[in-house]
């Protein structure tokens, strides 16, 4: 590791430690273990590698395979593993994801997500599914007229787009997160959706960006709906986009708020293989491949294990170390001033204190500038973790992590770490989105996301 961070001493790079392993494994004997991860619709992400033949390094094996498991269920979902090669880890795993077990939170979430039971199968390699990914041509459409709508947690935004032009856009302040009676949420997306339809003609269709997860257009996990209860949510919120298009007559494509910012970026670019990752409350992320296309990923980049140590931060939710969401968001910039010895009050909320230290890098602050290197180190060996998944030609970073002189230096001295240490990663054009640009770009995103079918 060529860059030692000034206040997290212990970070070991999930790529570090993934290429040493490869490396170790090829200079002795070794065998092959291929991961396979199932989705929806039979669709799946397999990841291949050699792992040790000696029995005594099983416990090697099994610590690199674990950590790829949990990386490829959050960077492309899925309910069913297969893993073959392997008999140990194989049943190590599935124990890991079994009622009790240290990762029962993914297998709940995951079952959730793609409502069908979670299993880990352990199969010979003739028994192995195909590879059947998925390619989804999504966005781009700017024919006739379409409703935008980006569903945020404190205001919802909604244009009226003619022929790619904004002939209408407007912002509305709503409470959704803190609403338990789901009529509030039904009553506000139907406003929103009514205001735009006035403005044109005609709905030719409907484009909803939202955070969290969507599959078919249902509503499969979102925090929008948080205090909605769970009978509530079955009934009335999951199918709310598809219902409420319904009404107005109009075909309807709904996608995570991550993935319509990487296609307002990658229209803003005229380019694809676009990677975007938000660094805010949480770490979110959204991809555009290099043929333009959804894969139908997850890309839930905060629990995704971007830290090998397992003497790394735990995050609250899911009880895992070392995952994105302690790096890439406002947690991660206090997790580091703590680190540095600051005192924060007490009372502050974490927004209140990632202010603290943006004021003190505005100030010129050594120990912010110190803070901002530190995740701009996280970011370049990240990005090469990534890129075992991802083809990245761009990335894009957004969030009030990002924000003021911080955001310059994270960009800096990520760049820096990949021309070093990835040379064949260096050409990845890393750069923050124009604010203004990606607020209208956004809308137009949104509304470009359904295709017209000519009759």
């Amino acid at each position: 590791m060529k860059y030692t961070l000034n206040y997290d001493k212990g970070f070991r790079p999930m790529i570090l430690a993934l290429r040493e392993f490869k490396a170790a494994a090829e200079k002795e004997a070794h065998k092959t273990l291929t991961l396979c991860i199932e989705r929806n619709k039979g669709y799946n992400y397999i990841y291949s590698l050699e792992i040790f033949a000696d029995e005594n390094k099983r416990e090697e094996n099994l610590g690199i395979a674990e950590r790829l498991v949990k990386s490829l269920l959050w960077v492309a979902g899925g309910y069913k593993v297969y893993i073959s090669g392997d008999d140990y880890v194989a049943e190590e795993i599935a124990g890991m994801y079994k009622k009790g077990g240290a990762r029962e939170f993914d297998a709940d979430f995951m079952s959730k997500v793609y409502e069908a039971p979670f299993e880990v199968l352990n199969v010979p390699a003739d028994q192995l599914p195909k590879e059947n990914s998925c390619s989804l041509k999504i966005g781009g459409h700017l024919d006739g007229c379409r409703i935008g709508f980006d569903a945020g947690g404190s205001d919802r935004k909604v244009s009226a787009v003619v022929d790619g032009e904004v002939v209408y856009s407007e912002e509305v302040v709503w409470f959704p997160k803190a609403n338990s009676d789901w009529k509030y949420h039904y009553e506000g997306i139907k406003a929103a959706f009514a205001t735009a339809a006035s403005k044109m003609p005609r709905v030719d269709a409907i484009g909803v960006s939202s955070a969290g997860i969507y599959v078919d257009n249902k509503i499969m996990v979102a925090s929008l709906f948080l205090k909605v209860p769970e009978e509530d949510f079955e009934k009335h919120v999951k199918n709310m986009y598809i219902d409420i298009a319904a009404e107005f007559g109009a075909p309807l494509e709904v996608a995570n708020d991550g993935d319509v910012t990487a296609l307002a970026g990658a229209i803003d670019l005229n380019d694809n293989g676009v990677l975007g990752i938000a660094m805010g409350t949480s770490e979110a992320g959204g991809y555009i491949n290099t043929d333009g296309c959804l894969n139908g990923w997850l890309n839930e980049l905060a629990f995704v294990p971007v830290d090998f140590s397992k003497k790394a931060m735990v995050d609250e939710w899911s009880g895992d170390y070392g995952c994105g969401v302690k790096y890439f968001s406002q947690d991660g910039v206090i997790k580091l001033a703590e680190y540095a010895g600051y005192k924060f009050d007490e009372k502050a909320s974490p927004a209140e204190k990632l202010k603290v230290v943006q004021k003190m890098m505005a100030d010129n602050d050594p120990t912010a500038r110190k803070i901002y290197e530190d995740i701009g180190v996280y970011l370049g060996y990240t990005v090469a973790y990534y890129s075992e998944f991802y083809k990245i030609k761009h990335l894009l970073l957004l969030g009030r992590v990002t924000s003021g002189k911080g955001g310059d230096i994270i960009i800096e001295k990520a760049k820096e770490v990949l021309k070093a240490e990835f040379p064949e990663y260096a050409d990845i054009d890393v750069s923050m989105p124009d604010e203004s640009n990606r607020r209208v770009g956004q809308s137009i995103a949104a509304a470009s996301l359904t295709e017209i079918k000519k009759q």
